[in-house]
């Protein structure tokens, strides 16, 4: 089973452009990065730049607008995210228990949907296009 643990950091949706974690935070985050790795269970990891850097693209009226960041309404954003796969919903939270994190951050730990999740008529949709349903179980995007 894949899970997705998004690490949600109070206060990031006001950092200004450049902010970087402290020195010290990175190395807790980097000895818990290896912990995964050695674990076997880390398919992924990143970090994301704060809003300010980003955009949005949303398609009112099946239209294309593009918002640059920050963003005033954004009350929680994703600061990172790791990729793990285990055994159980229960392991993955363990692994998310276990995150070196500071009191303003909070980890959000979702499933990922499988192929073998959808029913058999958007399995069959997804079937037409085999380059993207190798990314969709995980295969390499290559």
């Amino acid at each position: 089973m894949r899970f997705m643990m998004i690490m949600i950091p109070k206060g990031y949706e006001s950092a200004e452009a450049g902010t970087m974690p402290s020195a010290e935070a990175v190395a807790a985050m980097m000895k818990y990065n290896e912990d995964l790795r050695k674990a076997g269970v880390l398919l992924a990891l990143d970090g994301l730049h704060p809003p300010s850097m980003g955009a949005r693209v949303s398609f009112e009226g099946g239209k294309a607008k593009i918002t640059d960041g920050p963003f005033a309404e954004a009350k929680e954003v994703i600061g990172g995210y790791w990729m793990i796969q285990v055994k159980s919903r229960e392991e993955a939270i363990a692994w998310a228990a276990r995150c070196p994190g500071s009191p303003n951050e909070v980890i959000e730990v979702r499933q990922v949907q499988e192929f073998e999740d959808f029913p058999a008529d958007v399995q069959a949709e997804v079937a037409a296009y085999p380059e993207v349903q190798s990314q969709l179980a995980g295969g390499d995007p290559a």
